[in-house]
């Protein structure tokens, strides 16, 4: 009913605008989106062979189309075309494009949007509307991207098995519907993905960006603790909490990726990539960035009962960097990596969630996870995660070792240290490993079939960058990602690296629409 309901309005909503704007926007243009990108509509924007608005206009038209079958976008930007119109006019006094100019943009429920509802897909947020935009949403927006609409995700992010939430219902992966887009940022992996819109964000606490992007065939950057702010985004768990660019290619995350980068003083942790931020990441999108590099194999993760399928795809994936002019070292060996990988969880959701509330939300009847719990929900993972946070607090394992960030953490710090020496020693410039060994899980079975998740064990805990690209299609049309892992505030590297495999094996495949 949630789902059903929620459309009809997305699809009003869109009708009312086209009403609404025909005596002022000229003849809505045929405009292919398909796998446009930044470069080809700044392009298109100069040549004039179409408006920002126009572009917007087509978006929306898709999603009212389209977004039906796929359940991924949760409310529409009532202001997008007049922000379009705005920056058109812009354009036409000045000459000049902004960085992100007229670039619609999709963004995850969980981060605060003026006049936007966020609502980490929940009841009792539902009718949340932010004073003002997060941090990095202001970077974007001064940048020139459009916002154009919010998208789902798994609710309180809980999940990153599948995208379900108590405001949408269900989201499904558009390369084949009866499956997971994996969570929690499963919205805006499948709306990218769908090209509802050139550029997404998503957010990151084991999973969220990377899996997602996995799973519909998109680039994800997880950056390095500490290069990008957190502040006025819905958290999970704030001490793993990254949020970064879902996108068809590594050229515009990388665009997204030098917007967003830099100090708020409102995310202390930021001051830790204070002089750390070159002028500019795009700088090494270089074809030829993988020749002479040195790229270190992780069995430990790779060979962890991979699905045959996956196994074919990463195995070439391996000659093919090889190929590309990089020396491959294979395996390595991180000493202790077994039990350096265990006991890095801690339960920090009631505190930072409710610091969170009392900062943005502000509601007397909205102040503590015990009111979350009474507002409901209709998803039963989201009400199991609920219930056991709210008596289950500090680390997992170990409760005595206190919970710390990145830079702080006697366990974190150690398994870190421990993956950068061996890095060092190697002189390797990254660690590969499929970012999942197994296909994306039946949406009627994901719980069975949630298996082989290599996101959850290494970035989230050290607080290295880790970017997934592209590897290929299993059977079922399913796609399947590669990530690259890389030392601490080392994204040049990473976009250089990915970018080269990338451009050397173009994996990425347009969804084949069986969409109505």
């Amino acid at each position: 009913m949630i789902y059903n309901i929620k459309n009809l309005i997305i699809y009003l909503s869109i009708t009312i605008f086209f009403i609404s704007c025909q005596k002022e926007t000229k003849e809505l243009k045929n405009i292919d989106v398909d796998e446009l990108t930044i470069a080809h509509i700044h392009k298109a924007y100069k040549e004039g062979l179409y408006t920002s608005e126009q572009l917007v206009e087509t978006y929306l038209n898709r999603i009212a189309r389209l977004d039906s079958s796929i359940n991924a976008i949760t409310f529409i930007n009532q202001n997008a075309i007049s922000i379009a119109r705005s920056l058109d006019e812009e354009y036409k006094k000045t000459g000049i494009l902004r960085p992100l100019h007229g670039i619609p943009l999709i963004v995850k429920d969980n981060i605060n949007t003026k006049g936007l509802p966020t609502t980490g897909g929940s009841l009792a947020l539902k009718d949340f509307l932010p004073q003002e935009d997060a941090f990095i949403i202001k970077k974007l927006v001064e940048a020139g991207a459009i916002i154009i609409a919010k998208s789902n995700m798994a609710e309180w992010a809980f999940s990153p098995k599948h995208t379900e939430s108590s405001t949408a219902g269900t989201t499904r992966n558009p390369y084949n519907l009866d499956f997971v887009p994996a969570g929690s940022s499963g919205g805006t992996a499948a709306a990218i993905a769908a090209n509802f819109g050139t550029i997404g964000l998503g957010t990151d606490t084991g999973n969220s960006i990377r899996g997602p992007s996995s799973h519909n065939a998109l680039v994800g950057f997880r950056t390095s603790l500490g290069l990008i702010s957190r502040s006025a985004i819905i958290p999970l768990f704030l001490r793993n909490d990254v949020v970064g660019p879902m996108c068809r290619t590594i050229e515009d995350a990388t665009k997204v990726l030098e917007i967003m980068a830099g100090y708020d003083s409102s995310d202390p942790i930021t001051k830790y990539g204070e002089g750390k931020i070159p002028d500019n990441y795009s700088q090494f999108l270089i074809k030829e960035g993988l020749q002479g590099a040195r790229i270190g194999v992780l069995r430990e993760l790779s060979d962890d009962n991979p699905d045959p399928e996956i196994k074919v795809l990463f195995e070439q994936a391996i000659v093919d960097i090889e190929k590309l002019g990089a020396q491959i070292i294979d395996p390595i060996v991180i000493p202790n990596f077994s039990e350096l990988r265990q006991d890095q969880w801690c339960s920090v959701f009631r505190e930072d969630l409710e610091t969170y509330l009392a900062t943005y939300v502000k509601s007397d009847s909205i102040k503590t996870l015990e009111d979350i719990i009474s507002a409901g929900t209709s998803s039963d993972f989201a009400k199991k995660r609920l219930e056991l946070f709210s008596v289950n607090t500090g680390r997992w394992q170990n409760p005595e070792i206190v919970c710390e960030d990145a830079f702080h953490d006697v366990r974190r710090i150690a398994f870190r240290e421990a993956i950068e020496k061996v890095m060092d020693s190697l002189k390797l410039d990254a660690i590969i490993y499929p970012s999942w060994n197994n296909k994306p899980a039946r949406i009627a079975l994901f719980e069975e079939e949630y298996k082989g998740d290599n996101n959850q064990v290494i970035a989230p805990h050290t607080g290295q960058p880790a970017f997934t690209v592209p590897m290929g299609f299993t059977d079922g049309n399913l796609p399947a990602g590669i990530q690259f892992l890389g030392s601490m505030f080392d994204e040049p590297t990473l976009v250089k690296l990915s970018y080269a495999y990338e451009q050397g094996t173009n994996h990425r495949v347009k969804v084949k629409t069986q969409l109505k």
